[in-house]
Order: C-alpha cells, then sequence, then structure tokens
C-alpha cells in the first residue's frame, strides 16, 4: 500500500494492467464507489441471483499503452465499443460532501458497439445527492452534433429496491441518445453533488475495467492537503500530487488497447487484472472500527425480539442448534433485498424495524441475526468482505465489487460463519462466493479467512431395463450432502409442481436423451442433512433394432461428475485463474440388455490419479443375466477454491481421460 501523497506513487502490481471505467455514466448504486459485480456460479448461486445495473466510474489519460497478451488476439478483432475520452473530477470536502464531474465520449465501432453505448445511466441516491446534466449528445460519422432532447432523459427506481420502500432512494437517471449508429459517437458530461458521505469522514472509489479499449482516461482526485490519500494500483500511472491553496491533486491516468477474453471458468477478471482502489481510511483496522461505531442500537434487546428467539430455540439443545434454528428462519422469513454494501450508507436499519419489514440488506440481515443470537447467549460478529468472484482484497480498504461489498456473521464460539441472506444455503456452509477468501472481523478490527473448502459429496445410481422393442426404462436415484444438499433441496422447495417437472425433463434433455420423465424429491421440510431427489421415465428407441448401436455408458443423467469434468475442461488451454470446487463423486449404472443384441465391445476399466484428482472406472458384463455394471468414482481436492493456469496444465491430461471414460459407449450388434 502506498499513501498517494508526499510524492509517493501507489503501489503498480503487474506492470502493465489497466483499470478502466467503461460506461462512465452507466453506474448504479455506489457510483462514487465503481462498483461492478456479476453473478457468480449460476446453478449454484440462483437464490441470490438478483439482477445488478452496476458499472464503474473511472478515468485515465495515460502514458504507456497495454495490451492482454497480443498473442492471443487477432489483429483483425474490433471491439464493439472504444472509450475515446474519459476525465472524472472528484471534489472532497473535509465536511465529506463531493462534487464530481464527468465528461466521456464513447464510440461504437460496430453494430453491436451501438447497444452498448446508445442508452446511458446515471446512479444517485436521491436523498443526499443531485445530478446536473452539462452535456448529451450524439455525433454522427460525419461530425454533426445530435443533442438528446428532454425527452429522452427520464428518472427511473432503482430496480433491486422494489417492494423495499426502506432502500427506495436510489433512482436511475436514463439519457437515451438520438441516431447512433456504427461510427458514432455519444458525448455526456454531468455533475453530481453529494451532500453528505455515506460513511462520515471518509471517502473511497474503486475502479475496474469494463473490457472497451480506452485511447485516453483520467482519474483526479482534489482534496483538503492535510487530509492524505492512500492507494492500491495496478495499471495505473500516478502523477507527482500537486499541493496549492491547501488542497492537494492527486492523477492516475491510463490507456489500454484490445483485452483478451475471459475464460470459461475463469476468476473474476481484478484477481490479476487492472484496478485502482483508493481511500483517505490508512487501514482495515480503521475501516472496521468506523463501521462499528455507527452500527451500535439499542434495539437488539427489544423485548419483541428476545420472546421471537427463546420462543424459536426453545426446544433446542445446546448453542449450535439455537443458531442452526435462527439461522433457517432468518433466511426463511427475512426476505433479503440484494444491494451491496457501500451502494448505500454502510448502517443498518433498527433490528426491531428489519424484524417488522421483514426485509433487509445484507447488514441488515446481520444485524436482527446477531440480536436474535445474542437473546439466547450467542456470542457474534459483523464480518465485511467480498461476494462474488475475487479472492482477494485491495491493500487499501473500501467498497466496491472487487473491494468489500458484503456483511455475514462470525460466531466464535462455535468457530463458524454465517450468510442468512444466502436462501439456499444451509447452517455450516457458506455460498461458493464467499469461500476461500479474506475478511474483516468488525469487532477484533483484523483480517482473517474463510475456509478454503467444504463438503460436497453426490452419490448417483442408474438402473436401465432395455425392452424387446429398443426402449429403455430408467430408475434414478442421487443424493446430495454437503453444501448442495441445501441447494437442491431449496431449489425443490419453491418450484411449483409445473417447474418440477420442467426440471426433470430438463435434466433428461442435458443428458442428450429424449424420453418422459417424472421426478419426486425428499422431504423439502427439512433444512439440514442428504437429500434424495429419484427420476423415472422411458426413453425410446434407446437401442436400434437392427445394426450396430453405440450406448452411452452413463452412471448419471446431468449434473454429475460427467457435467463437472467438463466444466473444468471448457478451455482447452488456460492463461487465467479459475475457478476449482472439488468434491466426492460416487456413480452406478446397471443396464439390464435386451436378447435381440450382443456386445461386441466393451469398455475398458480406468484408473487416474494425481495430487488432486482421483478417478476410477469399472466395467463388469454378466452374459448369462445379461446385465452390464459400471461403477465410477471422482474425488476432486484442490485445497482452495482459485486454481491457477499452471495447476489447470498438470492435470488437463488426466482430466481427458477421465473425460474420455464418461463420455464412453457399450457397442451392442443386433444378434445374426
Amino acid at each position: 500500500m502506498a499513501r498517494a501523497g508526499r510524492g509517493a506513487p501507489p503501489m503498480m502490481r503487474g506492470g502493465a494492467f489497466v483499470s478502466l471505467v467503461g460506461r462512465a455514466a452507466r453506474s448504479t448504486p455506489g457510483a462514487l464507489f465503481g462498483q461492478l459485480f456479476g453473478p457468480l456460479f449460476g446453478a449454484l448461486f440462483g437464490a441470490l441471483s438478483e439482477a445488478l445495473f452496476i458499472a464503474s466510474l473511472c478515468l485515465c489519460a495515460a502514458t504507456a499503452f497495454a495490451e492482454d497478451s497480443p498473442a492471443a488476439l487477432s489483429a483483425n478483432d474490433l471491439a464493439p465499443a472504444t472509450i475515446e475520452r474519459d476525465v472524472h473530477l472528484f471534489t472532497i470536502q473535509k465536511d465529506g460532501s463531493i462534487e464530481e464531474h464527468d465528461d466521456t465520449v464513447l464510440r461504437a465501432n460496430t453494430t453491436s458497439g451501438v447497444d452498448d453505448i446508445a442508452q446511458r445511466y446515471i446512479w444517485f441516491n436521491k436523498d443526499i445527492e443531485q445530478v446536473q446534466l452539462l452535456g448529451a449528445e450524439t455525433i454522427d460519422p460525419n461530425g454533426v452534433a445530435h443533442p438528446v432532447g428532454p425527452e429522452a432523459i427520464r428518472d427511473v427506481q432503482e430496480p433491486r429496491s422494489a417492494g423495499a420502500p426502506s432502500f427506495q432512494n436510489g433512482v436511475l437517471r436514463t439519457v437515451i441518445f438520438p441516431g447512433v449508429e456504427s461510427g458514432s459517437r455519444v458525448h455526456l458530461a454531468f455533475r453530481k453533488t453529494r451532500t453528505r458521505p455515506l460513511q462520515a469522514g471518509t471517502f473511497a472509489y474503486l475502479v475496474e475495467p469494463t473490457r472497451e479499449p480506452v485511447e485516453m482516461q483520467r482519474l483526479i482526485f482534489d482534496l483538503p492537503s492535510d487530509i492524505p490519500l492512500y492507494a492500491d494500483a495496478r495499471g495505473y500511472v500516478a502523477l507527482p500530487p500537486v499541493t496549492a491553496n491547501g488542497r492537494t491533486r492527486y492523477e492516475f491516468d491510463y490507456r489500454h488497447g484490445s483485452y483478451a477474453r475471459i475464460e470459461a471458468g475463469a476468476v473474476g477478471y481484478a484477481n490479476w487484472g487492472d484496478r485502482l482502489m483508493i481511500s483517505t481510511v490508512p487501514d482495515f483496522a480503521s475501516f472496521a472500527a468506523r463501521y462499528r461505531g455507527p452500527a451500535l442500537d439499542a434495539t437488539m434487546s427489544d423485548p419483541a425480539i428476545v420472546r421471537l428467539a427463546q420462543g424459536l430455540t426453545a426446544q433446542a439443545a445446546d448453542p449450535r442448534a439455537k443458531a442452526q434454528v435462527l439461522y433457517d428462519w432468518m433466511r426463511l422469513n427475512i426476505r433479503y433485498v440484494a444491494l451491496f454494501l457501500g451502494e448505500t450508507a454502510a448502517i443498518p436499519h433498527k433490528a426491531i424495524d428489519i424484524l417488522r419489514n421483514r426485509y433487509g440488506d445484507c447488514k441488515d440481515h446481520v444485524a436482527l441475526y446477531s440480536a436474535l443470537l445474542a437473546a439466547v447467549g450467542i456470542r457474534s460478529e459483523a464480518v465485511l468482505l467480498n461476494l462474488g468472484p475475487y479472492y482477494g482484497l485491495p491493500d487499501v480498504p473500501g467498497y466496491g465489487a472487487s473491494a468489500i461489498n458484503h456483511a455475514i456473521v462470525w460466531m466464535p464460539e462455535l468457530s463458524l460463519f454465517a450468510d442468512t441472506t444466502a436462501g439456499g444455503v444451509g447452517f455450516g456452509y457458506l455460498p461458493p462466493g464467499a469461500m476461500d477468501r479474506p475478511v474483516l472481523l468488525v469487532n477484533q478490527g483484523v483480517v482473517s479467512r474463510t475456509p478454503a473448502a467444504q463438503s460436497r459429496e453426490r452419490t448417483a445410481r442408474l438402473q436401465i431395463d432395455i425392452d424387446e422393442r429398443g426402449a429403455a426404462n430408467y430408475a434414478y436415484r442421487v443424493e446430495d450432502a454437503g453444501f448442495t444438499a441445501e441447494l437442491e433441496r431449496n431449489t425443490l422447495r419453491r418450484a411449483t409442481r409445473q417447474r418440477t417437472q420442467q426440471i426433470a425433463a430438463s435434466r433428461l434433455l442435458q443428458t442428450g436423451l429424449h424420453g418422459t420423465a417424472q421426478l419426486r424429491a425428499g422431504d423439502v421440510a427439512a433444512t439440514d442433512g442428504p437429500f434424495a431427489t429419484s427420476m423415472q421415465g422411458k426413453v425410446e428407441h434407446f437401442v436400434w433394432t437392427d445394426g450396430t448401436t453405440a450406448v452411452p455408458a452413463l452412471t448419471s443423467l446431468a449434473g454429475g461428475m460427467g457435467t463437472q469434468v467438463e466444466a473444468w475442461l471448457a478451455e482447452p488451454a488456460r492463461t487465467q485463474p479459475w475457478t476449482c470446487i472439488g468434491g466426492e463423486f460416487d456413480e452406478t449404472l446397471e443396464m439390464t440388455l435386451p436378447r435381440f443384441v450382443r456386445v461386441t465391445d466393451l469398455p475398458a476399466d480406468t484408473a487416474v490419479k494425481n495430487r488432486f484428482i482421483e478417478f476410477s472406472s469399472r466395467y463388469v458384463f454378466d452374459p448369462a443375466a445379461r446385465v452390464l455394471q459400471v461403477r465410477r468414482h471422482l474425488r476432486a481436492a484442490f485445497g482452495h477454491q482459485m486454481c491457477s493456469a499452471n495447476e489447470f496444465a498438470e492435470m488437463k491430461d488426466d482430466l481427458v481421460r477421465i473425460e474420455r471414460d464418461l463420455d464412453t459407449a457399450l457397442v451392442l450388434k443386433v444378434a445374426g
């Protein structure tokens, strides 16, 4: 960490990296923090996949030109849009008021780039901020300017706060540009003024790329000279600070060519790419103290909260059981408003108000769950972290997409973290987006880390009986244990009967089979322990009654080890860190063959073992009973959730061998 004052440049990591502002005006809650967050682990994170309109404000002018892996980029690969100029000036006063001046020009290079630039959003908090448009126009390819008319500027309610009056201060000012075509430019300039800070006495700002090429960006911070500014920068060129008339101006310049694509399964770009985090808070201990003070709440011991907690836990035998009862009640009864920490004031609502309203964001969930725990004698504290595909924090503290954006609870006596906003995650587990990352313990003011791995087991048994017409009647049973059990249970708990059958049909189709499917679920009222589902149905023409048929030696339908290995092998080679979540899979097939076919080729057994993965398969055919049995076992233990490109290269050949076995077929020929 470098203090961006006294002539000291920010820390530079990774040499020529870039932090881009992109779509500077298209910023949602926390424009002053440049937040950008995308959904993570779609299948595992469905309960949290609220749509987010989040982008960053950023600027820079560069003295160095950077590119990602030139060899990986085609010379003819034209980016849909380019940031031609992006200049942002922040003037910060001692009382916490801020004036932000943005001036941005974007160019559409292709038809798809038109969609990227033709509509822009300015997010603001209507309670403490005002926005004034200074200029908005389309500049056509001939250089003629077409101003945006008043009818094309409108304010709309931040969609994520719908149905939650306590959070309805977020507004999106929408600017729709006329006549945008390939080769057009859009120019937007505005002034945003904030009368009071979201967090008293502090200013912080995070910049991340939106991955359009950048011809010129400049990020300027103007502060009273006695307020130091701290920075963690990668890819930004820091100019020497200039002090005059009691104020100091800090500038960061930036330029970047085309970006290499994000590889399938890669972790968030900020783990290895460009970003700039600046803050007036020197360290995480100070940041924790600033969160801790305003979070104090006299209503935490309100009689209504105490009665509820004690009533819910009356039959619980020990502190862990009590904490689990309260956790389940929270996640099933307090609706999560998916606004990330730092988008609004970092002060929880009163616990009694959260209980009354039955909704809240992450810090509200922490406040009420902590109050319920305290009512039954369980000590806890708030924990601040990043929720998303980022496995580290910047060296300076602040809120943002790849910085702190979420709060959960730590129970020291139970040695457990808990995130009650994760409706599909059982007690004792965390959503994958909160695993294996640094966390700030608010009461202690120290940085710790969430567990690197958690239990995940899956046992599947598939029985297929092929009749004399070649049709296959199948019965399939899966039992999940560990953190995925409640994810599956919660999916079916919230599904209608029609949706449940759609899920069954989809899983059959994703396996490459066409037929009927009926799904039955285990006890969806339970909230912990293993969870089982079963499917039954029929697939016509599974074996042809003439000629030769290659029958897949399936040991699972979609979602098993085949799906997992396929995801790991989504790229033929990797240059970027990628998400690697381990687990243990045990799968069995029992297939009864009809009398009109004979087996001409039986797959060979396979065994694979390296320091991360152990796999085995065994094939046994009983010609008298005409039964094929296949048993496969896979155990993956990476020891972390972010694997390197070198680790992928080390295990790739073994993964390909495993995939080949999973794709193998039993060759059948009609008996002559």
